[in-house]
């Protein structure tokens, strides 16, 4: 059996086998679009694992020469002294489960290749912080440590120049105090990255989005393995996600968030400061031009809305992940109706598009915000609704509190391991990320209102309490958030039904055509 996949236009395997990621890739390969190269490990390899707790017979070999091919596509070797070859890691099922499973950025950054990487581009500051950025999800992936348990080393140490280098022996220290596995070999490296890609698809956090949303435990997940990208690179780099139309309205304009020096998770994790995709036009017009172009060519192959994932290195765009949109509500409507208006879809599949859960929740509630309205804070609205419930500031929280009545789980920003706390609660709001961010994916998913970057919002986990605008309200009280105006009061206000929506009225009368 074959293992291992080339990114390829030729490659014929189905998102089954090479995952929705892996099978994006590939999409965009045949597009003709920018990306950087790379293999699949199938998703077979991940069930042989579970199965058996080790690689499949002839994985290893396979691996090997997969990382071989892809030195002499890039010029570069793994580990090398001299132009080293650095890897993204990333999990990718057949079914998207967004920061559910784990992805190791920087890979191959050992202590020789760090100190090539800064002589290659004279910027010791950046090869280090690529460095710091590797040791961070390596740790997480594959000894499971929490990154804040991390990032409070590296904020001790700082973030210049004269200071990532102590950051990086910090946390180097730090996980070989708690008897981790560091090794300086890029080989080892990648074999214990695959690994631990395998083993968190059966982590709780994993679990219990596939069981929100009824995805067969069995499946198993793929690991693409590409070309590192460097969006950290200089003030020319960036990372990003973009929607190709706005996935809380619909409207045909692209929709995303860009970190300008960021890299890889810096994004979806939310515990950046975001700013909003558009603002790409001014600071680097040809990405901006490049983006747009590809939004609109992925547009007309999936006939639908799509979702990117992209990165800019030094000016030059590259895109790391595609899929279809899945817009909800009114959005998936409005989408509906307006490829069926521009003649990209026939009325019939507008209709079949929609499920009735959609069309249920087509004419979304809003609050009613008088005068005598209590708003504590205001964020960016993610997922459309109005939720009322207590705040609970932690997930263990949200789970107990939920049995006694709805919660709003209130965090400083949320990651995969909120996750039960995010099925267990009504909504969620954030102080932090943007409406790409893990809390925004993954409550529109859900079906959940969401309030994300609610910058004045403080969360106080240790005394149960949250604090915003000089007020501080504690664990349990009542509040009611609005994931279209990004609105969150103190109390129940009145909410009102939306008005009619005639994307939805459009819809209604052609399902009546026979």
């Amino acid at each position: 059996m074959t293992w291992i996949h080339p990114i390829s236009a030729t490659v014929e395997a189905s998102a089954d086998v090479l995952g929705g990621k892996g099978h994006g890739l590939v999409v965009l390969r045949r597009l003709g679009l920018p990306g950087p190269p790379g293999f699949v490990i199938g998703t077979g390899a991940c069930r042989a694992f579970r199965r058996d707790g080790r690689f499949p017979d002839g994985l290893a070999g396979e691996l090997a020469a997969a990382v071989r091919d892809l030195e002499a596509a890039t010029g570069r070797r793994l580990g090398a002294a001299d132009r080293p070859l650095v890897v993204a890691v990333r999990s990718g099922g057949s079914v998207s489960m967004p920061g559910m499973m784990n992805t190791i950025l920087n890979l191959g950054l050992t202590t020789e290749a760090t100190a090539a990487l800064a002589a290659e581009t004279g910027d010791r500051r950046f090869a280090l912080d690529s460095r710091l950025r590797f040791l961070s999800s390596f740790a997480a992936a594959v000894h499971g440590l929490a990154p804040e348990s991390l990032a409070a080393e590296e904020r001790e140490a700082g973030t210049e120049q004269d200071r990532l280098a102590a950051a990086v022996h910090d946390v180097e220290k730090f996980l070989r105090n708690r008897g981790g596995d560091l090794p300086d070999d890029a080989a080892r490296q990648l074999e214990l990255a695959v690994g631990a890609v395998f083993a968190s698809w059966d982590t709780p956090r994993a679990k219990t989005y596939r069981a929100v949303h009824d995805i067969p435990d069995d499946l198993g997940t793929a690991v693409t393995v590409q070309a590192m990208v460097f969006g950290n690179r200089d003030e020319h780099s960036g990372t990003g996600v973009a929607f190709s139309r706005d996935p809380n309205t619909g409207a045909r304009e692209p929709f995303g968030d860009v970190v300008f020096g960021g890299q890889g998770e810096d994004v979806v994790s939310g515990r950046s400061t975001t700013r909003p995709l558009p603002e790409l036009a001014g600071r680097e017009p040809a990405v901006w031009a490049g983006l747009r172009a590809a939004l609109e060519r992925i547009e007309q192959h999936y006939r639908d809305a799509c979702y990117v994932e992209f990165t800019f290195e030094a000016g030059e765009l590259f895109l790391l992940q595609v899929r279809s949109g899945g817009l909800v509500g009114r959005a998936a409507i409005r989408v509906a109706v307006e490829l069926a208006d521009e003649g990209v879809i026939d009325r019939r599949e507008a209709v079949r598009r929609i499920s009735p859960g959609q069309l249920g929740s087509a004419r979304t509630p809003r609050m009613e915000t008088t005068g005598a309205t209590d708003i504590l804070t205001r964020g960016l609205g993610a997922g459309p609704g109005v939720a009322a419930g207590r705040v609970a500031t932690s997930t263990e929280q949200a789970v107990r509190m939920a049995a006694g009545g709805p919660v709003i789980l209130v965090r400083p920003y949320t990651s995969p391991l909120d996750m039960r706390g995010l099925a267990a609660a009504a909504g969620v709001v954030t102080a932090r990320g943007g409406p790409a961010s893990h809390a925004a994916v993954v409550a529109r998913a859900m079906g959940k209102p969401a309030v994300v970057g609610a910058a004045d919002l403080t969360v106080d986990v240790d005394a149960g309490c949250v604090r915003a605008g000089g007020r501080t309200i504690g664990e349990g009280t009542l509040i009611t958030i609005d994931g279209s105006s990004g609105e969150v009061a103190v109390g129940s206000p009145r909410t009102v039904t939306a008005a009619a929506d005639p994307h939805l009225e459009r819809l209604l009368e052609w399902a009546k055509e026979k």
